[in-house]
C-alpha cells in the first residue's frame, strides 16, 4: 500500500512539473522520431514520461515511424531528430554530407534474435532458405549478414525477402511461412518463442557485431537551434539515469508507448541493464562507425566507400557537457572514469 501512495505522489508530482515551467516560459514544441518500439527507443520513452523534456523546456512529440521515416520526417521538418540506426544515418549522410549530424549515440548493442522454426538445428541450416527483412539495405538486413557472416554464410548465400515494415511485419513473415528465418528485436521475438520457435544465434552473444543508434538531426535544424540537440542529450540522459536507478518506473514508461507485459518489459529491462547497453556519456564510437562501415563495404546493397564520416558527425556537444561537469552532475563523480573511457574511444 505504501508503494502504491508513493507511486502515485510520484506521478502526480512528476505532471506538476511541466505546468510550473510551462507558466515561467512558454515551452519549445518539437517533435522526435522513434523509429523502433524496443530498448534503443527507451530513453525517449522515459524523457516523455517523467518530464525531463519539460524541464529542458522542451514540449515533446514522440512520433513512432519505422524504417527510413525517420529520416524523411527531419528532412521534411516534420521532427527536430530521430533516434536513427547508424547504418541508415551513415547511408543518407553519404548521399548529402552536408544535410545531416549525428550529436550522440544512447546505444551501441542490441538484442536482436535469428529466429526460425524449431525445426531449423543451426544458423548453417539457412543456407538457400528464405530470411525476412523490412528492406534491402537497412540495419537489421545489416545485421542479420553479420550474423549469418559468423556461421560461414554471405548475403549471396540467402534469398532476402523484403516485408516493407518493421519487426511485427518480419515475425509475420515468419509464422505465416513467407519466410524461413528473420532477425527480430526483444520485445518481438518473445510471443514467437511461446509458440515454439527458437534462437539461432542472438546479436548480443557478439562484441564485435554493433547495434548502434545516433542523435540525427539536419544541419539546417541545428544550425537554426544551436541549442535544441544540447537540451535533448540533457533530457535523454537524465532518462537513462532513471532507467538505472528505477526499474518500476522505466517498465511503465516503456509501457506508455508500447503495450507489452510487465514480464516481457521486466525481462528486456533485465537484459540491458544487465549489459549497461544505455550509454550514460553519450558519444558517437569509433569502433561502431569502423564496424559498420566495413560491415556495409562487404556487400554490393549497402557500400559507403570513399566516404569520410567526419563529414557527418559531430562529438563536440558532448565533449563541452563532459567538460562543463554535466555527466558528474548526473551520475555522480563515479561516471568520471567512464568519461574518460568514452572520450578516448570517441569518433575523432
Amino acid at each position: 500500500m505504501l508503494k502504491r501512495i508513493g507511486f502515485t505522489l510520484l506521478m502526480a508530482a512528476i505532471l506538476v512539473v511541466p505546468a510550473l515551467i510551462a507558466a515561467q516560459g512558454q515551452l519549445q514544441k518539437t517533435a522526435i522520431n522513434f523509429p523502433t518500439r524496443s530498448g534503443a527507443s527507451w530513453p525517449m520513452f522515459i524523457a516523455k514520461a517523467a518530464g525531463y523534456y519539460e524541464k529542458y523546456g522542451l514540449d515533446v512529440n514522440l512520433v513512432f515511424g519505422a524504417g527510413t521515416l525517420g529520416v524523411a520526417m527531419i528532412s521534411s521538418g516534420d521532427a527536430a531528430m530521430t533516434n536513427s540506426s547508424m547504418e541508415q544515418a551513415l547511408q543518407a549522410g553519404s548521399r548529402d554530407p552536408s544535410a545531416l549530424v549525428m550529436v550522440g549515440s544512447s546505444i551501441n548493442k542490441g538484442m536482436f534474435a535469428l529466429m526460425a522454426p524449431s525445426t531449423t538445428k543451426s544458423a548453417k541450416d539457412l543456407k538457400n532458405k528464405r530470411i525476412a527483412v523490412s528492406q534491402i539495405g537497412d540495419a537489421p538486413y545489416n545485421y542479420t549478414v553479420a550474423v549469418l557472416g559468423k556461421f560461414g554464410l554471405n548475403a549471396r548465400d540467402v534469398q532476402w525477402i523484403p516485408v516493407g515494415t518493421d519487426a511485427t511485419a518480419r515475425a509475420v513473415a515468419l509464422t505465416s511461412g513467407r519466410a524461413d528465418a528473420t532477425l527480430l528485436t526483444a520485445p518481438s521475438y518473445f510471443p514467437l518463442e511461446k509458440q515454439g520457435y527458437k534462437t539461432l544465434a542472438n546479436m548480443a552473444d557478439y562484441n564485435d557485431i554493433y547495434a548502434s543508434t545516433v542523435y540525427l538531426f539536419t544541419r539546417k535544424m541545428a544550425t537554426a537551434n544551436p541549442k535544441l540537440p544540447e537540451l535533448i542529450i540533457k533530457a535523454q540522459a537524465e532518462a537513462i539515469k532513471r532507467f538505472y536507478d528505477d526499474k518500476a518506473f522505466a517498465v511503465k514508461a516503456y509501457q506508455s508507448q508500447d503495450k507489452q507485459t510487465d514480464d516481457d518489459v521486466g525481462r528486456i529491462y533485465d537484459m540491458i541493464a544487465k549489459s549497461n547497453q544505455l550509454e550514460r556519456v553519450p558519444y558517437v564510437l569509433s569502433a561502431a562507425i569502423k564496424s559498420i562501415v566495413d560491415q556495409a563495404n562487404s556487400q554490393a546493397a549497402t557500400q559507403l566507400k570513399d566516404f569520410d564520416p567526419h563529414k557527418v558527425i559531430d562529438n563536440s556537444i558532448v565533449d563541452r557537457l563532459v567538460k562543463e561537469g554535466f555527466f558528474e552532475k548526473t551520475f555522480g563523480p563515479g561516471i568520471k572514469a567512464e568519461e574518460d573511457k568514452k572520450s578516448k574511444a570517441a569518433y575523432r
